[in-house]
């Protein structure tokens, strides 16, 4: 006959071994963001069904994995922008993320407002008035001969 002590402890170890589990799914989130991951991947480097990884994930953190993955996606795409990185046509595959239209969706869901947006309000009141490098190089080429439009005067 085991001492009943000895079932609790079990429970309790076995409840932090699963702790450290989601802690090093965590973990290997936050390292492998860029890369392509899903739920499948992290449950089988955990050692568990896709299922109970996202249950415990989210009981532990409060979120689903994949919800995770995309704020960490997201929170180091909000840094490139105020840092004046990629332009964001760019930097939904500098973070990973599959497409620039989930990209732009979830962006403008978690932060407020479209990548764009967001890039002209870090950068601060000037930025909008001041021309890109890229707009100088692909602008349009006029055409010389053409002739000059006529001022109009009122």
């Amino acid at each position: 006959m085991c001492h009943p002590g000895w079932h609790r402890a079990r429970i309790a170890a076995q409840h932090l071994s699963d702790l450290a589990r989601l802690r090093r799914v965590r973990d290997r989130i936050d390292r492998e963001y860029r890369r392509p991951l899903d739920v499948e991947a992290l449950a089988r480097g955990a050692g568990m069904p896709a299922g109970q990884l996202s249950r415990e994930f989210r009981l532990a953190y409060g979120r689903s994995p994949y919800a995770y993955l995309t704020a960490r996606r997201i929170e180091h795409a909000t840094a490139l922008l105020r840092r004046g990185g990629p332009d964001p046509a760019g930097v939904w595959a500098a973070v990973g993320c599959s497409s620039p239209g989930v990209f732009a969706a979830r962006f403008t869901e978690l932060v407020g407002m479209p990548p764009g947006a967001f890039r002209l309000r870090a950068a601060g009141p000037g930025a909008a008035l001041a021309p890109r490098p890229a707009e100088h190089r692909t602008g349009p080429v006029r055409n010389r001969e053409a002739p000059a439009a006529e001022p109009q005067l009122a």
